[in-house]
């Protein structure tokens, strides 16, 4: 592998990766969902969703499982463009099929495609740590281990701010991060650690697990002391157009955290969604929401909106 190696993220926590280890001069392409920074949007695009724009989140569900029941893709590996980039290493993941393209569909679409062979990393962080272990591992691929080491160590570092400033605070009030509206889905995999090491208790979902569907009788039964919005791939002003899907259910106003002003709107899409360096980013949000009294890391307006029934 030369050098100054040819990359293709087809992930966009692996581009914001690429770029944080100072690499960004190496990419060739990137997914159309990698839009962070705002500079790798001029790169040409290698996948494209097979879902269509404009849908509801109902509507976006009931399509997947129609996809993934007929046993298809939700994406469509760019193959010719792909070939003609030429690249060394393509960057992508086994952690969800319904996220981003996934491992098997990129090695199956350029098998024996390549003029050359091509280096495939896939990422599959469930956790912080696995996430900035992959910071490690990417780093020492790229021959870029010493830059690798300080991102590491500078996330490291942000995180254990946020663990001793809470280290003698007792109280840790519940809460509950909605992943999904129609159908109702809270979030796991890394958000429940992001929750506990923020000083809450989250509910209805398990750090290092997938995220559950549930029932809306669940969240009324945990009745919890915040809830958290952050629907996968949305921004804040894309969970405002349907947030009625959570304020007309029944006994809605009747929940600890409607009565005590604690229902939040996170830019899911940028932050929480994506396991990458920003995942610290997320978890200083997630300590502004639950101690704001603790902890202003100036999110507030743009990762994160507190939203009044």
């Amino acid at each position: 592998m030369s050098s100054s190696p040819r990359i293709i993220s087809l992930l966009p926590s692996a581009t914001e990766l690429i770029c944080a280890l100072g690499l960004e001069e190496n990419l060739v392409g990137r997914s159309h969902e990698c839009d962070y920074p705002e500079s790798v949007k001029a790169l040409p695009v290698c996948t494209e969703a097979n879902i269509p724009d404009g849908l509801s989140s109902g509507e976006i569900d009931n399509k997947v499982k129609e996809i993934l029941n007929d046993a298809l893709s939700l994406y469509t590996v760019k193959k010719e463009v792909i070939k003609e980039l030429q690249p060394d290493i393509i960057i992508t993941q086994a952690q969800c099929e319904v996220c981003a393209v996934s491992l098997p569909e990129v090695e199956q679409a350029l098998e024996n495609y390549l003029d050359h062979p091509a280096r495939i990393i896939s990422l599959q962080p469930n956790s912080i740590n696995e996430m900035l272990a992959d910071i490690k591992n990417v780093a020492s691929a790229l021959n870029v281990t010493a830059t690798g080491d300080t991102l590491f160590e500078d996330l490291d570092d942000r995180i254990n701010i946020i663990r001793h400033k809470l280290k003698f605070i007792d109280a840790k009030p519940t809460v509950a991060c909605i992943e999904w509206l129609d159908p109702l889905m809270v979030s796991g995999n890394w958000i429940p650690e992001l929750v506990s090491i923020a000083g809450g208790t989250p509910v209805l979902a398990e750090a290092g697990k997938h995220s559950p569907y549930v029932d809306w009788v669940d969240i009324r039964l945990a009745d919890p002391d915040i809830i958290v919005l952050m629907p996968c791939g949305f921004g804040i002003d894309r969970t405002m157009r349907e947030i009625n899907l959570l304020l007309d259910q029944p006994g809605f106003a009747d929940l600890k955290a409607i009565k005590n002003n604690r229902l939040y709107i996170a830019d899911g899409n940028q932050y929480f969604n994506r396991p990458g360096p920003r995942l610290v980013d997320s978890l200083e949000i997630m300590a502004e929401i639950i101690n704001p009294k603790q902890f202003i890391f100036g999110f507030e307006g743009n990762g994160w909106i507190k939203f009044s029934v």
